[in-house]
């Protein structure tokens, strides 16, 4: 049985995002793989397949758990409750 999670309600009101890339990223002149967005405030950060992570550092400092992928916005994930919405 699939995990439920207990912030779909993070989907219904999706936040602008704060740029068209990995703002930590774009920073330290890094390149990603894939992006995310945050649905709490709509950070964009880099996919855990790059090597620095910052989708997954954004949850770790500030607890907002879903994040979506960007900028299709096809899939979204819930670092909470481990599972894909």
């Amino acid at each position: 049985m699939a995990n439920e999670c207990t912030h779909r309600n993070l989907l219904a009101n999706a936040p602008a995002p704060t740029g068209n890339g990995c703002e930590e990223c774009l920073k330290a002149g890094q390149k990603w793989v894939e992006l995310r967005i945050c649905q709490s405030c709509g950070h964009v950060g880099c996919c855990d397949s790059t090597q620095v992570r910052h989708a997954t550092a954004h949850f770790g400092r500030t607890g907002h758990p879903v994040m979506k992928s960007f900028p299709e916005r096809k899939w979204a994930w819930c670092y909470v409750d481990e599972t894909y919405l």
